[in-house]
């Protein structure tokens, strides 16, 4: 036996996995098939959006409940900044079916905030082009993850509490028998008692057939864009947002370098309508469809950005049928644990899965109330 435990893949979620299951053992070795924080996985772009109000299952609650201190312990662990707290707006029609849901959304979790009027919006954050009859719901807590700035930390992290990370080791096959889990990379092989699987997009090709029939590796698709007054668009002056009206949707997340202003389509096209078989050929040009659109809403909702892409770039992830998580063991009997298919909403609670992970499969704790996320709600059909 090679080590109890084996993490294959140290992205968003598994080099969080890996952190937190250092914390519990040292016989714990860490697969990456390129190198650590890579741009070609989800983990690049620079940042993602962490918000405390989900539209979603309230049953996520509690995981960005402990996601949010989790974030909070690796930054004091490796003293690392990894999440800015700016705020977030999420701005749509007022009594319109996405705030109501919104709301909906905050009165069962409890979820601080703050409705805002369109005159609130106006004075506030003079930045966002408002029609006639929006509003926002405010997140005091929401803000801006530092992608590959996390990453590297939790690994930096688990290497500290004694972990093994052995990068540009793709796996090719994972074998259980009945001593333990075989996993094999090239010529060579190691058995570990237990396995975690979250390879993101590359994860289809670890899986059992059941669970590839539910899953599709797509093409995320983030567009950034100069503001003309920077200062407007400075993490302190502008909070993450996300805003949909009619067809029309977009996110995005202030200048943390002071310069781009991350503002990216959320819908069918970024790519997560668009089915990406091979992970490893995710086109990373823009079409020309793809431009127009995106190019289009920013003129509307922002005058104070130049309506030029000067930066996109294009990443794999895997998405689910039903666009919840796998996160469990393939089976009662198996000692393969996924968690994985984040369905491109995954890194906000990446430290929180990672918790979850690493705690199941070490014995240390069951977490009730996610069979939603259970891999075996699809072997049954």
């Amino acid at each position: 036996m090679d080590a109890q435990l084996a993490v294959i893949g140290l992205g968003s979620i598994g080099s969080m996995a890996l952190w937190q299951a250092s914390r519990l053992t040292d016989s714990v070795v860490g697969f990456e098939a390129a190198t650590p924080a890579h741009g070609r996985s989800a983990v690049g772009g620079d940042t993602r959006l962490f918000r405390m109000i989900y539209l979603g299952r309230p049953d996520y609650y509690p995981i960005i409940e402990r996601s949010r201190g989790l974030w909070a312990e690796l930054e004091a662990e490796t003293g690392q900044d990894i999440l800015t707290t700016t705020g977030g707006l999420s701005i749509g029609t007022a009594n319109g079916s996405y705030i109501t849901s919104l709301l909906e959304a905050t009165r069962v979790t409890g979820a601080e905030h703050s409705v805002l009027s369109r005159e609130d919006m106006a004075e506030r954050y003079p930045q966002h082009n408002l029609r006639p009859d929006d509003c926002a719901v405010y997140d005091p807590h929401a803000g801006v993850l530092r992608t590959d700035r996390a990453v590297s930390a939790a690994i930096a992290a688990a290497q500290a509490n004694g972990a093994t990370v052995l990068q540009n080791t793709p796996v090719d096959s994972i074998t259980e028998t009945e001593h333990g889990v075989v996993v094999a990379s090239g010529d060579r092989t190691w058995t570990f008692e237990k396995v975690i699987v979250a390879s993101g997009g590359w994860s289809r090709r670890l899986m059992p057939d059941h669970l590839k029939a539910v899953t599709e590796t797509h093409r995320i698709v983030l567009t950034w864009f100069i503001a003309e007054d920077g200062t407007q668009f400075s993490p302190e002056n502008f909070p993450v947002f996300s805003r949909l009206y009619g067809d029309r949707s977009m996110y995005g997340a202030p200048a943390v370098d002071g310069v781009t202003v991350k503002a990216s389509v959320d819908g069918p096209l970024d790519g997560r309508g668009r089915e990406t078989p091979d992970p490893d050929s995710v086109p990373r040009e823009l079409t020309r469809e793809e431009v127009e659109k995106v190019t289009d809403i920013v003129t509307e909702f922002f005058p104070g950005l130049t309506p030029t892409i000067v930066r996109s770039d294009a990443f794999p992830d895997l998405f689910t049928e039903d666009r919840h998580p796998l996160l469990g063991w393939l089976d009662e009997n198996s000692r393969v644990y996924c968690a994985t298919g984040f369905s491109g909403k995954g890194f906000k609670m990446a430290t929180g899965y990672g918790h979850i992970a690493a705690h199941e499969v070490l014995g240390k704790q069951t977490i009730e109330g996610l069979d939603f996320v259970r891999p075996n709600r699809f072997k049954t059909r």
